[in-house]
């Protein structure tokens, strides 16, 4: 369930709240927003996680980021990863089932995966291993070439046929 909380001093709330003829009160929430629900689980979730399982989640997160980063690049595709970050880029797919089963984020030349506490080392190396199958038969007899993603990722993190 998509949520998120905007922390501010009270004096930047009282700027952007306004009174609602139809409510008869003040409304301070982004755009009138009222999902109480998200609100209760997140609220939920932060209580019963705790600072140090919110600790335990997003070094887990940066290590299977580095984990799927470092498994591209060892099997020959192009990928970058920033300090500090759970999102991995990588080069697009070439077949646009293989990105709608992998529900891949694609813009251009890159695809990304942003590595959530849910996803398993298992799951990345099945994704690894379907993609390098699935870039086999792409590639064959030369009819394909990696795409290149040097003005996305930089040319140190493409490994195109220019960049190798």
């Amino acid at each position: 369930m998509p949520c998120g909380v905007v922390i501010t001093r009270l004096e930047h709330v009282n700027m952007l709240s306004r009174n609602v003829e139809y409510l008869a009160s003040r409304d301070a929430k982004i755009m009138g927003s009222r999902n109480g629900h998200a609100a209760l689980f997140l609220w939920y979730t932060l209580n019963r996680k705790g600072y140090s399982g919110f600790r335990k989640d997003v070094q887990k997160c940066l290590r299977n980021a580095h984990y799927l980063k470092d498994r591209l690049v060892e099997v020959g595709i192009g990928a970058m990863l920033n300090d500090l970050s759970s999102t991995v880029v990588f080069e697009r797919p070439h077949d646009e089932d293989f990105v709608r089963k992998w529900q891949l984020a694609c813009q251009g030349n890159i695809a990304h995966v942003v590595v959530m506490p849910s996803v398993t080392i298992t799951k990345l190396d099945d994704f690894v291993e379907e993609l390098v199958q699935n870039r086999a038969l792409w590639f064959r007899e030369g009819k394909s070439q990696p795409r290149c993603i040097a003005s996305d990722v930089g040319i140190n993190n493409c490994f195109c046929a220019l960049h190798r």
